[in-house]
């Protein structure tokens, strides 16, 4: 069975890097930025809630963080979310993105809650799919996901067979992991390098949640076996204007394995609260 890469798109500038992202539509910018993981890119993360999307009037900007997808892998630095969060503001300023709603699933979530805290007059809202960064580096290192990913991918023993089983650990449904998304996470791996993983520094962001002033909508599910569900009664609690759905037999994607539901809450969000702002 041949390999199927996710799509290539525009490469920009940031910094010393170079992004790689894909756009669809017209209309105000939706960034979008994918989780952490062998193999991720923000088209495997997200393809199936573009239409979405772009169906609401919005522009969508899916994006490879450094370290991921067709974007450098630099091998000599730490994977700081100062660093993510700094190359991402630099490729939209490149493409001339001067406002726009960010959707971050886990690491990409973090990074948007970072981006939120940084640049409150650039992040109209957020819509965050079981975000990282505000648990501590222990918390997240007792999920039974986080552990088996990063010691797999660590280890350099990770072939087509064990990122399948990385991935079926990221769904409750197994069947929700196809041949096609293993084969565009297979093609990325290929030249991934372990540093993004092994030197990922992202503290958490906790303490400082309730500083968000944009509109928040976030999704969870409830057999989450990468970032604690518990986590979304800390936005809950402190911040203003948000709210959240949690999911029942449902892990780490809802947008996948609830993206009928998903896509229908995000399309209303965007309707609402990106193209009424």
């Amino acid at each position: 069975m041949s390999t199927h890469a996710p799509p290539r798109g525009e490469v920009v500038a940031a910094g010393d890097q170079e992004i790689h992202f894909l756009t669809y539509g017209e209309g105000p910018a939706v960034v979008l930025l994918h989780g952490s993981g062998p193999g991720a890119s923000g088209y495997s993360n997200f393809k199936q809630n573009i239409d979405a999307i772009v169906s609401a009037g919005c522009r969508a900007i899916v994006m490879d963080m450094v370290g991921f997808g067709y974007s450098s892998k630099p091998v000599d630095r730490d994977y700081t979310t100062e660093f993510f969060a700094s190359t991402v503001k630099a490729a939209l300023e490149a493409i001339g993105v001067e406002r726009a709603a960010l959707f971050g699933n886990s690491l990409g979530g973090a990074i948007c809650i970072r981006l939120a805290l940084d640049h409150p007059d650039f992040v109209t809202s957020l819509i965050m799919m079981a975000p990282g960064g505000i648990e501590e580096r222990e918390t997240y290192f007792a999920m039974p996901g986080i552990s088996k990913m990063v010691s797999s991918f660590v280890s350099g023993e990770l072939d087509r067979d064990g990122l399948r089983k990385i991935l079926e650990m990221l769904v409750f449904d197994s069947r929700n992991v196809s041949d096609e998304l293993v084969d565009e996470r297979y093609a990325i791996l290929q030249n991934q390098p372990r540093e993004v993983l092994s030197r990922m520094v992202i503290p958490s962001m906790e303490d400082s949640l309730q500083d968000i002033r944009c509109p928040i909508v976030g999704f969870w599910g409830q057999n989450d076996e990468f970032n604690p569900v518990s986590g979304a009664q800390k936005f809950l609690e402190r911040c203003s204007d948000c709210r959240f759905t949690i999911v029942t037999d449902c892990g780490h994607w809802v947008m996948l394995e609830h993206q009928r539901m998903f896509n229908a809450q995000l399309h209303d969000f965007l309707t609402h609260s990106v193209k009424g702002s």
